[in-house]
């Protein structure tokens, strides 16, 4: 109705209950519940898990093991599935309704030019996760809440000191982060950063400065819609983001402005941001790692964290 008010013309088509294969529906307490389950069922028959007594799983990767190179194990057997094909359904999966796959899905992308067997158990791990899991989605209830960012990173979480010799890129971190508006996530990633940290602070710092990248452009678009009156709020409208962080020395960087001997390489890069926190369109609030809901983009977690989190991030 408010669009319908605003300067856009449009047409009205009634309920939307399905969009580009994302079947979506209305629950009675208000709440919009987003699954896939043709896209998973394609998956699962791919990698051959769709007989009668294919085990499953409860977690999409293994607590205790990341994924490396792995070149002395035997090749992908191609026989078995196609795995750039099911990586790509897997990506798409994850990007639409499946943030709990996330980490998961991105380790085994990295290897897809040349998977080993390790590489081939793993995504069918994913497939026995999502086979435990196949009707399930995301949901989304909306509450009275702007944007809030939760960041996390791990450092160098991905080094062996068997395979760095040939992997130089197991000594990067991985950032992971979601951002949530009306505490409902929008935009999520799991992935390796660019340049390798040379302390587990400036691992999350630089997380820290990926996510707000997206952060700010989406609030600035908020901004402009409620000044073109396509977002209507009670009183004084006022687009803020809270940031969540687990890095007290992350945090202390992004607050105060003053130079540092071991952190002023990262003046020009990574401080872009700063100014948004001295101005107060963002606030930046720490949270225990226990309770820091990107942890599970930044490593494989044991079942009950992985659990807890899953609940905070996509309400099952």
């Amino acid at each position: 109705v408010t669009l319908m008010r605003s300067k856009f013309n449009l047409e009205v088509e009634g309920d939307l209950c399905d969009y580009l294969g994302i079947n979506i529906k209305k629950r009675e307490d208000g709440a919009l519940e987003m699954t896939q389950p043709h896209l998973i069922k394609s998956i699962i028959e791919d990698l051959g898990l769709n007989r009668t007594g294919s085990k499953t799983k409860l977690t999409p990767a293994m607590s205790s093991r990341i994924l490396g190179k792995d070149l002395s194990k035997p090749a992908h057997d191609e026989r078995q599935f196609q795995y750039r094909s099911v990586i790509g359904k897997l990506n798409y999966l994850e990007k639409s309704t499946r943030p709990d796959i996330a980490y998961a899905v991105h380790q085994c992308a990295r290897f897809s030019s040349n998977p080993r067997s390790s590489h081939t158990e793993a995504v069918k791990r994913i497939g026995r996760y999502l086979l435990a899991t196949s009707e399930m989605g995301i949901i989304l209830d909306p509450k009275d809440t702007s944007f809030e960012c939760w960041v996390d990173a791990s450092h160098a979480g991905e080094w062996d000191k068997e395979t760095a010799p040939e992997d130089s890129s197991t000594a990067k971190s991985r950032s992971g982060y979601v951002i949530t508006i009306g505490g409902c996530p929008i935009i999520w990633a799991s992935k390796m950063q660019t340049e390798i940290a040379l302390s587990s602070t400036e691992s999350e710092y630089i997380a820290l400065s990926q996510a707000m990248r997206e952060v700010l452009p989406m609030m600035a678009l908020a901004q402009e819609a409620v000044k073109m009156g396509v977002i209507e709020q009670a009183g004084q409208p006022k687009v803020h983001c809270k940031v969540f962080e687990d890095n007290s020395g992350a945090i202390e960087i992004a607050r105060l402005p003053k130079m540092r001997p071991r952190t002023k390489h990262l003046n020009i890069k990574y401080h872009h941001f700063r100014h948004h926190f001295e101005s107060g369109l963002l606030s930046l609030h720490y949270v225990p790692t226990d309770q820091q809901i990107a942890d599970i983009f930044t490593k494989p977690l044991s079942e009950p964290l992985f659990v807890k989190h899953r609940k905070q991030l996509i309400g099952w």
